[in-house]
């Protein structure tokens, strides 16, 4: 594996620069973010005007969101991404290797923090997603959780917090906000943090940070496991009743 790592072409400089629609993306990111964590019971009267299903109108909402975003963070990185796409394809054993190893070593890293700090807790931002894929149909909900939402976190998380902004900031720097910032991300506004409740996403982070350094800054790679991931959570949930679900918790 250290062999095919170092086949990996250097990154290309200029790829790495901050561009006016990253900035943009970020900063719209954050803001959106920053408004669903301190004023989100703001959104209760206008989601019941969109729907009076307040779970179609939460998932509408967060599609505009994660769509909106998604269509920027694909734009400001195309190149990249591209890239990317072409490293994976000449090694593809690797790939489909390597996606599934990382999702397992996020599994026993979380297996390992709940060793260390008690069992995880199931955060707000979690049982809010098992409510409403209780009652968003599946087809509806992969989209959002495994094709967009990894794509946009990974652009923010791993590619600015990590592929651009080491340019400027001591790498090692940059990967631990980019683990702490996305875990934060998850829970805050919602509850206290605590390590039980950061745990889970803690360890996802690090896998993240890990796969995206270690790849040579292959943000299609970090990608690919942050989906995978999800889509296994999303199988988990599906595949379970929602009785059975309510008592794991």
């Amino acid at each position: 594996m250290d062999t095919a790592l170092r086949q990996l072409p250097a990154p290309r400089p200029e790829l790495y620069v901050f561009s006016r629609l990253d900035l943009i993306t970020a900063g719209l990111y954050a803001a959106v973010a920053a408004f669903f964590a301190t004023a989100s019971g703001l959104l209760g009267p206008l989601l019941l005007q969109l729907s009076p299903n307040p779970a179609v109108a939460s998932y509408a909402v967060n599609l505009v969101f994660y769509g909106g975003i998604g269509l920027l963070a694909l734009a400001a990185a195309r190149r990249v991404a591209g890239r990317d796409l072409r490293v994976l394809a000449t090694r593809p054993w690797f790939t489909l290797l390597m996606v599934p190893l990382a999702v397992v070593a996020a599994m026993i890293l979380t297996a390992v923090l709940a060793v260390l700090a008690g069992p995880p807790q199931t955060s707000a931002n979690q049982a809010g997603l098992q409510a409403l894929m209780q009652q968003v149909p599946a087809w509806l909900m992969v989209p959002l959780l495994v094709v967009v939402g990894p794509f946009v976190e990974e652009y923010v998380f791993r590619h600015l917090l990590i592929g651009k902004l080491s340019r400027k900031l001591n790498i090692w720097a940059c990967c631990a906000l980019s683990v702490v910032l996305f875990a934060a991300i998850h829970i805050v506004g919602q509850e206290t943090l605590t390590l039980p409740v950061l745990m889970p996403y803690l360890a996802m982070g690090a896998v993240l940070v890990f796969v995206y350094v270690w790849t040579g800054q292959n943000v299609m790679f970090s990608y690919f496991v942050h989906a995978s991931k999800n889509l296994l959570a999303v199988i988990f949930i599906y595949a379970i009743p929602p009785e059975i679900l309510d008592k794991l918790q």
